[in-house]
């Protein structure tokens, strides 16, 4: 008979001692220094798959409530990419409304000539820095209030090696991320290893991310081309 139970959650360090295992390095043979390499390639290999948003599992949905004749407001730090945004007016009266605001690059952003101009906002612009921060434009008129929803990816917890800590992760990416941490613990202590573990997380990573979408047949998408490749 199954288990019936769904608890496989492995932490970091059990994860860690199997990547090291594809490594040829045995659970007793293991250190402090292995353990310390472990927990930096651990958060080395998470930041680089920020680099592949948006990562499903890291998405929220905040909310601002925007001030008249205000621009610019800060989101919270561990914000990466913004991807929706809509604006919901006659908040607190029923029936509130839902309108959706287009993205514009830092360029179009710059080219608008009055950017205090007061109306119901019709276009945002994420600036991507430490912390980041949306632009509304234009800005929230005295006819609010209205409140800012926006979909956006975060960036990983900190993987941390001690305590029996668990990952960020779905259990769908467990597998790829085993892959990957032993791919970067082999350039150091296996590099004979290293060409084949690459190939096995290549397949893996793969597989993970074909999962990692939304399964629908038809959905609404921005005009987001020009936006996101903008430098």
């Amino acid at each position: 008979m199954p288990s019936g139970t769904y608890n496989f959650s492995p932490s970091l360090g059990s994860l860690g001692a199997y990547a090291f295992g594809r490594c040829g390095i045995r659970r007793p043979a293991i250190t402090v220094d292995h353990l310390a390499d472990l927990g930096m390639a651990a958060n080395l290999v998470l930041a680089d798959w920020g680099n592949s948003t948006p990562n499903l599992w890291l998405m929220s949905l905040g909310s601002i409530s925007l001030v008249q004749g205000t621009p610019t407001y800060t989101l919270p730090a561990t914000v990466t990419l913004v991807t929706d945004v809509y604006i919901t007016t006659n908040v607190g009266s029923p029936p509130p409304t839902d309108r959706v605001l287009f993205p514009a690059s830092r360029s179009e952003y710059a080219a608008f000539p009055n950017k205090l101009l007061q109306s119901p906002p019709t276009t945002w612009w994420f600036n991507r820095v430490l912390p980041p921060q949306i632009s509304v434009y234009p800005t929230a008129d005295g006819n609010g209030p209205y409140t800012l929803n926006y979909w956006a990816v975060h960036q990983d917890q900190d993987a941390v090696v001690g305590g029996a800590t668990g990952l960020d992760l779905p259990g769908r990416f467990l597998m790829a991320f085993v892959d990957a941490i032993a791919v970067e613990l082999a350039a150091s202590y296996a590099p004979d290893r290293a060409q084949a573990l690459f190939a096995k997380a290549q397949q893996s990573i793969e597989r993970a991310r074909e999962q990692d979408r939304e399964d629908v047949t038809f959905f609404l998408t921005p005009g987001l081309a020009s936006y996101y490749r903008q430098t």
